[in-house]
């Protein structure tokens, strides 16, 4: 942090040049993904302070209607930050679709063999699978989703334990205190877990698409440095790390 000196009427003053700050609400299939995306646009942006916090978009949205003071929105859907926008607190013309989400169904259990998802729901072995909370959380609710349309939800119903976001759904199957789950694949794909268990992709027209968009806030409307953050997410390195993540990604703009 620079200080400058001013000589005013013969009185020295200081006055500190401090770094921009940026802080950034995600959702939390991104929270590995955003490991990289960040050191990339730290790279570029060094001047920039950036501080995140992950959660379900549903209750982050809750905490911006409430004042928090996040600049951007990385939501895992349209729905949540359409919603800031009907109720003011974000600036419509930067809602943007960054990725698209995919779902899995993923064991850590080596002794299980779970294809499919009906025969997960059926098999003896699984007697616990996780889901993410599907009144806030996007993948919570497309896991919902691709039980429904397969006819297993009331048949999956007494199997279900629920984490409060996506990232303590997968925690529950790294565990083992599920015995198998329906997550993120850009979770099981991250480095931390890329060598855990097995997984099967849920076909992507069994659930809504997991369009993920993002959003200046108000209080980010008057942050330049939110605006770059959003520009590097659309550029090209960004879409690269996006992809080895196993999100899709829209065309370039």
């Amino acid at each position: 942090m620079g200080i400058l000196l001013l000589l005013l009427g013969g009185v020295a003053i200081s006055a500190v040049s401090a770094a921009a700050n940026l802080s950034v609400a995600a959702a939390s299939n991104l929270v590995y993904a955003l490991d990289e995306l960040n050191a990339g646009f730290q790279r570029i942006a060094p001047d920039v302070e950036l501080s995140v916090s992950t959660g379900a978009s549903g209750n982050l949205v809750a905490q911006i209607g409430n004042g928090a003071p996040f600049d951007v929105f990385l939501s895992a859907d349209l729905d949540y930050p359409r919603a800031l926008i009907r109720s003011g607190h974000a600036v419509p013309e930067s809602l943007t679709t960054f990725a698209v989400g995919r779902l899995v169904l993923w064991t850590t259990r080596p002794d299980l063999e779970i294809p499919t998802l009906a025969a997960a729901v059926r098999s003896p072995d699984v007697r616990s699978i996780a889901i993410a909370q599907t009144e806030t959380a996007p993948y919570g609710r497309a896991a919902r989703q691709s039980l429904e349309k397969a006819g297993l939800w009331n048949e999956a119903r007494p199997k279900l334990v629920t984490g409060e976001n996506v990232t303590q759904t997968a925690q529950f199957v790294e565990t083992g205190n599920a015995d198998a789950g329906l997550v993120a694949l850009s979770l099981v794909l991250s480095p931390r877990l890329k060598e855990r268990g097995r997984w099967t992709e849920i076909p992507a027209d069994q659930y809504a698409p997991l369009d993920q968009g993002m959003i200046l806030t108000r209080r980010g409307a008057a942050n330049p440095a939110a605006a770059r953050y959003l520009a590097y997410l659309r550029g090209p390195e960004a879409r690269k790390i996006l992809e080895r993540f196993g999100y899709g990604v829209p065309a370039s703009p």
